[in-house]
């Protein structure tokens, strides 16, 4: 305790520098342990893109392709599901809720979906977190619409504006279906999966879009109104994949076996979690990237460190030779070094993570509502007290340097200088 205290009052003779120094390894820590954070954030929420769903149902294919455009509408299906046998599949006597999505169309880069108003009772993500609207409502009109939080932020839509859908994702102007405008009824709360990024419609608006074009191009001729497609048989053809709930969780592999044995066509039912952890395998490189990124910015910061004490070291020379000369022995002179060392970095930790939770409890909000990721404001988890400990253990070693070199700095050499 006498060492540690004499090597706060020896820092505080020196506080600038001191300061630079723990504010270079409190700022590192802060990256390192907000990056472990955020990653760790970003990885539940992937993983949580989806939740409640216990099959996605769609036409044979791998389960990450079938996850990609089902439910990141990122690619295109193989090929489509009758609507007979969705409808086999929906009254399985298993099945609890059953939500068809149609995919094909496009607005401005952004996907259209085609679905029912069950989608918003049924889609959940964040475990257990259900879609909210910010403003208006489900579709309740042929032709209403149903933005998600980023497709109205990015456009600049409100309630009530007209909108043009395109066919395909090429939204140019022979593609368009400018005949039937839809109206938008309702903009989606920001959720951070990709309903944000996504124009929803009914399927039977999908119908009347289509129902004077053949072969993703308008039929020569024929053109048929808005209040004349009311008036049709919109009943859906096919549909691109299918959202299934189970009545319990013991049916999943079930139901499962059933869709695969499907007689009538080829289809693939998958368990979204297990298709969501392939999916993060191939893209979670990153991540890893990012918290190697991090580790080096902290050894920088204990580099600093570093240099620091050893700059200082020169200047302390005859500091030293007092204390040896007044009786302190070479292993104090060693621990005066290595406490001023060790008080820097414990002070790096402390001033880091305080600053880490000052900027989540500002910026949580902020990252909640616009990016729709929420990171938790928690006491560290086991692996960020490894990273902790592995800071701190670091900063012990690169200590030892400056203080070995004080140890062996004779008494002699201190007293060779004049003091």
């Amino acid at each position: 305790m006498p060492i540690l205290a004499l090597a706060w009052k020896s820092l505080l003779n020196r506080r600038f520098t001191a300061a630079l120094t723990v504010l270079s390894i409190a700022l590192s820590v802060t990256l390192l342990i907000g990056v472990e954070r955020l990653r760790t954030e970003a990885r539940t929420s992937f993983a949580n893109t989806i939740s409640g769903t216990d099959l996605i149902v769609g036409a044979r294919s791998g389960p990450v392709q079938l996850l990609l455009y089902a439910v990141f509408h990122i690619g295109d299906a193989t090929n489509n599901i009758s609507w007979e046998s969705y409808q086999a599949i929906a009254t399985q006597p298993k099945v609890a809720w059953s939500v068809p999505i149609s995919l094909g169309d496009s607005h401005r880069g952004f996907r259209v979906v085609g679905t029912t108003p069950d989608y918003f009772v049924h889609y959940h993500y964040a475990r257990d977190r259900g879609l909210e609207f910010a403003q208006g409502h489900a579709f309740a009109d042929l032709y209403d619409a149903v933005l998600g939080a980023e497709v109205a932020d990015s456009l600049g839509y409100r309630l009530g504006d007209s909108i043009v859908l395109a066919h395909g994702a090429d939204d140019v102007s022979f593609t368009r279906h400018e005949d039937k405008p839809f109206r938008i009824a309702g903009i989606l709360r920001r959720s951070g999966t990709p309903v944000d990024r996504s124009v929803h419609v009914s399927l039977q608006a999908i119908e009347a879009m289509h129902v004077d074009w053949h072969g993703g191009a308008p039929i020569r001729g024929l053109s048929i109104a808005p209040e004349q497609a009311r008036a049709m048989n919109l009943r859906p053809k096919a549909i691109t994949a299918a959202l299934v709930g189970l009545k319990s969780k013991v049916a999943t592999f079930q139901v499962q076996r059933v869709v695969n044995d499907y007689r009538n066509e080829p289809l693939t039912a998958i368990l979204p979690g297990v298709a969501l952890s392939q999916l993060w395998s191939l893209i979670g490189i990153a991540e890893n990237a990012l918290l190697i990124v991090s580790v080096f910015v902290v050894v920088v910061g204990l580099f600093g460190m570093l240099t620091a004490l050893l700059t200082s070291l020169n200047e302390r020379r005859r500091e030293m030779a007092i204390l040896r000369s007044v009786g302190a022995r070479p292993a104090h002179v060693f621990a005066l070094v290595m406490g001023e060392a060790t008080v820097l970095t414990l002070l790096g930790v402390v001033v880091g993570l305080a600053l880490l939770y000052g900027l989540l409890l500002i910026g949580q909000p902020l990252i909640e509502s616009r990016y729709g990721l929420f990171i938790a404001v928690g006491a560290p988890s086991a692996h960020e007290g490894l990273l902790l400990g592995a800071v701190l253990l670091a900063g012990f070693l690169v200590g030892s340097i400056p203080s070995y070199r004080a140890y062996r700095l004779s008494l002699a050499d201190g007293l060779s200088l004049r003091v």
